[in-house]
């Protein structure tokens, strides 16, 4: 089951076509380049960077996504990543990201 944030962070190659890469996302079609920030699934890190055709996979089938971010590209969600996290850390002073969202 996938949710989305209420601040979807959005890559600058997303932003003029949200809907549709979201309704792409939600229904499982294959689709190029997409890449999903959602809570990091390994309590160690900060958050997790997948590319949105794994979420056709039976392991996040099984699973509730969160996703907070959306790109075009891998390196735009490196960069989105980033962006995020400063803004975490400026307006909290720590990582916790759950917490922030």
């Amino acid at each position: 089951m996938i949710r989305w944030a209420d601040k979807l962070y959005l890559g600058e190659s997303i932003e003029g076509r949200k809907e549709k890469v979201m309704k792409s996302v939600e229904s499982g079609k294959l689709t190029y380049a997409i890449f999903c920030i959602t809570y990091a699934s390994n309590p160690d890190n900060l958050l997790d960077i997948i590319s949105a055709n794994e979420l056709s996979f039976p392991y996040y089938q099984k699973k509730e996504i969160h996703i907070i971010g959306l790109a075009g590209s891998k390196s735009e969600a490196r960069e989105l990543v980033r962006v995020m996290i400063e803004e975490i850390y400026r307006e909290t002073g720590g990582f916790s990201v759950k917490e922030y969202f």
